[in-house]
């Protein structure tokens, strides 16, 4: 028994190990596989897969860097399953339906043997809400089964609040390597937590997460707000692409430019009058889709397919396929583990044959993978507090006017203090004003944006507050 356990521990570390092609260090594969398994029982294992030459190491100590060997014989988990690796492999295996399959032959034919096609607005006037479907009812009712962790009602956006250190750093992370960004998860964990740029990157990449990190930020924080409207959508596509685009007024504007996309041949159409036309109808069929996971992966067809923006389509349809699956208290998606050629696979069957299965294939194994990985984590996180959580939206309100207006120490502490008296119950009235003044002493530039104030509104209550 111990033996059986041991080998799936080794190969839980070597799929890990996979997906670093350039190799991990120790902290890096520790993250991969969270708290599971001890850091010393982890650094033993790593020193018999190289023992075993299934690993290579390069350095020693805490520059130790592993990666997967390719030419060897592995035995992932029984002695008498082994396989000869001839080159790199997928790292998971997306279980592909007969339909993706069929179009992911004619998606990988060479590009000049693909016809060029336009914008077919026939694929957006044939979706019915709640009529017509892209997800097959069975592939609905398992992803809500997966997705689902409470088994009561909880304030809207609950589960997202919980894992948000987390989820800033792997949607962060992932949506920026799908754009081809060469941060590790460990530099982009540094950036957001620490606000340590990782050397050797381009100002590009590091404004790329940091824009991330922002824009969900604001989806958990304004919970109740966010929808399939133009502010959000506007403000979702501003915050991501600030300081990435030449013309800065493109920021959170539908494009009145004709643009091109690479290694495709769909080109979308030029023509400001129907960009604007078809974008709200994405937002108005969007809106009214009960399904949320239905209503998620709507929005990663139809926002890339029109390129409603100058740039940074795919990124906002990242983004807010999270929204229905936020303010339904549902795990969010975070595209954990998601091969880069098959988003890419899946984006290029919507744009050139107008299919839907490839990336309907990859959106459900995708997020399969990250309610798996949230799930595992939620198990390792204190209890939500039920004060917290009664007096949440209270707490947002006050600490928002609190900031807004630049109040001192004192000042704050008085106007909470009667706040409390006049709306909160007396029993309740002195935690109430503790837990937020703790809650104020803790704000800093990583959190703030849960208050709902701006950067400059937040810089300035700071230099009061702090009595620079």
């Amino acid at each position: 028994m111990e033996k059986h356990s041991r080998n799936e521990e080794l190969d839980t570390i070597l799929q890990a190990v996979r997906l670093f092609p350039r190799g991990a260090g120790l902290e890096e594969i520790s993250r991969r596989l969270g708290p599971s398994l001890p850091r010393r029982t982890l650094q033993r294992r790593l020193a018999d897969l190289v023992k075993n030459k299934e690993l290579t190491r390069k350095g020693a100590g805490r520059g130790a860097c592993y990666q997967y060997a390719i030419d060897i014989n592995y035995s992932p988990v029984s002695a008498t399953r082994i396989m000869r690796i001839e080159e790199p492999i997928t790292p998971y295996d997306i279980p592909y339906s007969p339909e993706a399959k069929e179009i992911l032959q004619q998606v990988q034919q060479p590009e000049d043997l693909r016809q060029a096609v336009g914008y077919h607005h026939e694929l957006l006037d044939s979706y019915q809400p709640n009529q017509t479907f892209y997800l097959p009812q069975e592939m609905r009712v398992k992803l809500h089964h997966l997705g689902m962790p409470y088994g009561e009602q909880r304030p809207m956006g609950t589960y997202a609040r919980e894992l948000l250190n987390q989820l800033l750093v792997d949607l962060s992370w992932n949506s920026s390597r799908l754009e081809g960004n060469s941060y590790s998860i460990l530099e982009t964990e540094r950036l957001i937590t620490e606000g340590e740029i990782a050397p050797n990157k381009s100002s590009i990449d590091t404004q790329m997460i940091l824009n991330h990190q922002t824009a969900i930020a604001y989806l958990v924080s304004a919970v109740e707000e966010i929808g399939f409207n133009r502010f959000t959508i506007f403000n979702l596509h501003g915050m991501l692409a600030e300081g990435l685009l030449k013309n800065p007024k493109a920021c959170g504007r539908l494009r009145n430019i004709a643009v091109s996309i690479s290694h495709t041949q769909y080109t979308p159409t030029p023509i400001p009058q129907l960009i604007e036309e078809c974008f709200d109808q994405v937002l108005d069929k969007a809106s009214v889709i009960k399904d949320p996971f239905e209503q998620a992966f709507f929005a990663m067809v139809h926002l890339p397919y029109l390129q409603p923006f100058e740039d940074i389509n795919k990124r906002v349809s990242r983004l807010s396929a999270n929204i229905p699956l936020i303010k339904n208290n549902l795990c969010p998606l975070s595209f954990i583990d998601v091969p880069d050629q098959a988003y890419i696979n899946g984006i290029l069957a919507v744009y050139e044959f107008n299919r839907i299965e490839l990336l309907r294939d990859v959106f459900a194994w995708a997020y399969e993978r990250s309610a798996m990985q949230y799930s595992n984590i939620r198990k390792t996180l204190p209890a939500a507090d039920p004060f917290y959580i009664r007096y949440y939206h209270h707490f947002k309100r006050v600490g928002n006017t609190v900031i807004k207006k630049a109040m001192p120490k004192a000042e704050a502490a008085e106007y909470i203090r009667n706040w409390a008296n006049k709306n909160v119950k007396p029993q309740d009235r002195i935690r109430f004003a503790e837990t937020l003044e703790i809650n104020l002493l803790a704000a800093h530039e990583g959190n703030f944006v849960s208050f709902r104030v701006s950067l400059a509104e937040f810089e300035t209550w700071q230099v009061r507050w702090l009595g620079k």
